[in-house]
This record gives structure tokens, C-alpha cells and sequence, in this order.
């Protein structure tokens, strides 16, 4: 395991980092920790880590950079106007301001912490359900460059992030096309895809690997998903990790039909919209609570929708990011493609569509948390003595260590999409 590549732990889903990264940059007893893409350390120096503070207005969740540290990754931490001609919202206008969205990852706002889209174009799937394409001339281990319209980010063999660990936070992965192959060191697996999600509360510690199987022996495997992190207040830290599926049949779709006959589909992954509510989030996540009014909406727009974005309580950050299609205005602003909208908690927002393809947004709204973010690669805690306690933790226990004959797991081609809990609970998925 000490100083093994196979033992190495990797990145959490993200973007391209740096080329001057380095993944054994945070070494615990020989096992190094992968850091995410927004709060990443240096060759150089010592893990730059985050401390921001909630009081006043909220600021995005990356990382500050420290001596020694790499700036921040483009569109992370600069909440400016990417329309330098904006200037400050006037009284009134709902938009906040404009942010381009660059590299990943997107640029987040507290109770957020990270999101990322990931989107490959893989090639027909081999015997161990890896690229059958040569893999040649990749950085293996780090392969995030997205050479012939796919990356295999931490995967040697299947692509995907191997074994890592976390703390202090929720994952939310919302898998759009393509598959997941998720094992963890409490000893659940799952496989999802197709529309599934999966909401993992972290909580106290938990380690698992994504990896992502290429299933379809004949043709390309499209893949692409959203990997959102949402805080947890310091009262649910050290809660026990739990994780929870919906199924694509079970998530709520709500369809608008506008004055012209054009329609807006809204997936409600967590929220209500309308009477139609999500599944129930992790019983100690943030969204559980009854006045955080998380919501994460998944919008598609015919060309000519129009649509009104409901109104909101006036303490909720609200951020639509519109990341395909063709040209949209918010309330009296056209917004460019691949452009990430701040919006004000109250009013509703009209959202009108137009261009040649489909409008497609995410939304991320709830009421900020409100305290101190200490975050270390894999760990976001209240204070530098949590992030401590998490290394040394994560190097005396594993998080429970890891049952499983391989860093990084897939499952059988012909498995379906399941999932066996910790507690022994399966599903299948619908």
C-alpha cells in the first residue's frame, strides 16, 4: 500500500488540473490524498487551504490562494461580471452578476462548495470495460486533457476516480448519460446511470471510487454527469455517511407548456416545483433541513420557451448556470452560453429562450450556512484542527478501510443498475 501507485488515492471528479500539480502533494502514512481541482496543493509548498467566511454577502467556495499555492482555477473565485460593461446591478434587477464559466470547476456559492460537468465521447468498451482505443500518448493516473473527446482522469485501466476519501461535506452526482460503478469503504456498491443520481452524505469519513464503465462493446459510451458538493453545517460533520439513490423513474420531471405552445422540462433533484417534490435528501444534509430551501433543478428549453423562474425567500443565493444550447435572456439581459447567472433571493425571473438548439441550465439555490469553511484537498471543515483530525483519522482508520480486491472496482457488464447498502438494504434501479 505505502508509496504504491495502485495505493494512491485520486482527485474527486473535476477539471484539468494545472500541469504543475501533483497527486502525492498531501502524503498520509504512505497513502497519498487526491486533491480536488478547486483546492488543489502545490509541488512547491505545502496544501494551500480555504478559509472563507459566510458573514455578510456570500462568496464562492474556492480555494484562497496561500504562498506557494496555485492561483485560482478560471471562473472559481471571481464573482465579477464577465461583462465588464455590467457594471453593479441596478435597484431592482434580479441578476447579481455574470460570471463566465471557463475551466472547471464552476464557480460556486455558499451553502455550494464544487461542481463540475463532466462531459466524454468514449469509444466501444473492451473485455475489462475500459477504452479499446490505444492509450498511448495519455498522462495515465492524471489524464485530464481530453484527447480525442475523452479523458481517463485517474483510471489506469476503466476511467474514473479510484479509492479517495472525504469529510465534512455531501457529494450530489446527477448522471446524465453513461454509467457509475461506486464502491466505498463501508462496504456499498451501486452501479447508476441513464438519469440516476446519487446524494452521499461524507459526514464523519467515508472513502469510495467512481469509475465509469464503458458497457456498449460495439459503439461509443457517451458519458456525462454534474458533481455537485454541498456543505455541511459544523453541527453535521460528524454525522454517521450515508448515501442515498434516486432513480431516474423516481425523480419528479415537471412539463410547462408556454402561451406559444413551447415547453420548458424541469427535473427536480432536490426542492419542490410546483407540487412536484424531490426524494427526500440524507436525513443530516443541509437540504433536509426545512428552511434551507436547497434546490437543484435540472431546466431544458425549447427554442422560444418562455418560462418564470419561481420567486424564492430573500436569504437564498441562487446561481443558473447555462451551460448549452442556444441564447437566453434573464429578465432584460441576454446571457452568452457557458455563462453562470447570480441571481437575488424574491421576485420570479423570466427566463426566455431562443437560438436553434434547446436551452439547457442547472440550477443551485439554498439559504447560505453561514460559517467558516476550512477546506483541505478532500476534507472541508470549520477550522484548521478539524482538517488535522481528518488526516490523521483518514491515516489510522482508512474510514473504515477498504473491502474491496481493487482501488478502483467495476461491476459485470450485464449487472443492470443496483445498489447494496451498508446495512445490506438492494435496489434496483427503475
Amino acid at each position: 500500500m505505502a508509496g504504491e501507485k495502485d495505493a494512491e488515492t485520486p482527485l474527486p471528479p473535476g477539471g484539468p488540473p494545472p500541469a504543475h500539480l501533483n497527486r502525492r502533494a498531501l502524503l498520509l502514512g504512505g497513502t497519498s490524498l487526491g486533491l480536488g481541482t478547486a483546492l488543489q496543493a502545490c509541488d512547491s509548498g505545502p496544501a494551500p487551504s480555504a478559509t472563507l467566511s459566510r458573514a455578510g454577502p456570500a462568496r464562492p467556495t474556492a480555494a484562497v490562494p496561500s504562498a506557494g499555492s496555485p492561483p485560482p482555477v478560471r471562473g472559481s473565485a471571481d464573482p465579477r461580471p464577465a461583462d465588464p460593461t455590467s457594471g453593479a446591478a441596478p435597484s431592482g434587477d434580479p441578476i447579481l452578476g455574470l460570471v463566465r464559466l471557463g475551466a472547471p470547476p464552476w464557480p460556486t456559492f455558499d451553502p455550494f462548495l464544487f461542481c463540475v460537468h463532466h462531459r466524454d465521447v468514449y469509444p466501444a468498451g473492451n473485455a475489462a470495460l475500459g477504452p479499446t482505443e490505444s492509450l498511448a500518448g495519455r498522462n495515465i493516473g492524471q489524464d485530464f486533457g481530453g484527447k480525442d473527446g475523452w479523458s481517463m482522469y485517474h483510471g489506469d485501466v476503466v476511467p474514473g476516480f479510484p479509492r479517495h476519501p472525504h469529510r465534512g461535506f455531501e457529494t450530489v452526482t446527477i448522471t446524465r448519460r453513461g454509467y457509475v460503478d461506486h464502491s466505498d469503504s463501508l462496504g456499498a456498491t451501486a452501479r447508476y446511470g441513464e438519469g440516476d443520481v446519487q446524494w452521499l452524505t461524507a459526514g464523519s469519513g467515508i472513502a469510495h471510487a467512481e469509475m465509469f464503465p464503458l458497457l456498449d462493446e460495439s459503439s461509443k459510451n457517451p458519458t456525462e454527469l454534474f458533481q455537485i458538493w454541498l456543505n455541511l453545517p459544523a453541527r453535521s460533520k460528524f454525522v454517521k455517511p450515508y448515501f442515498a439513490m434516486f432513480w431516474n423513474g423516481q425523480i419528479p420531471k415537471r412539463e410547462l407548456v408556454d402561451a406559444g405552445g413551447r415547453g420548458t422540462t424541469v427535473r427536480v433533484i432536490a426542492g419542490n416545483l410546483g407540487g412536484e417534490r424531490a426524494p427526500a435528501p440524507p436525513p443530516d444534509s443541509w437540504a433536509a433541513q426545512a428552511d434551507a430551501g436547497v434546490a437543484i433543478w435540472s431546466i431544458r428549453m425549447q427554442p422560444g420557451a418562455r418560462w418564470e423562474l419561481p420567486a424564492a425567500p430573500r436569504s437564498t443565493e441562487r446561481t443558473l448556470y447555462f451551460f448549452a444550447g442556444g441564447s437566453l435572456r434573464v429578465a432584460q439581459r441576454d446571457v452568452p452560453v457557458q455563462t453562470a447567472v447570480r441571481l437575488r433571493g424574491g421576485p420570479s425571473v423570466l427566463l426566455s429562450a431562443s437560438g436553434d438548439g434547446d436551452v439547457e441550465l442547472l440550477l443551485l439555490a439554498g439559504k447560505p450556512i453561514g460559517e467558516p469553511v476550512v477546506a483541505r484537498g478532500p476534507f472541508v471543515m470549520n477550522d484548521m484542527a478539524e482538517i488535522a483530525q481528518a488526516r490523521s483519522d483518514y491515516q489510522r482508520t482508512q474510514f473504515g478501510g477498504w473491502p474491496w480486491p481493487k482501488e478502483d472496482p467495476v461491476h459485470s457488464r450485464d449487472s443492470g443498475r443496483f445498489a447494496i447498502h451498508a446495512n445490506g438494504k438492494r435496489e434496483r434501479g427503475v
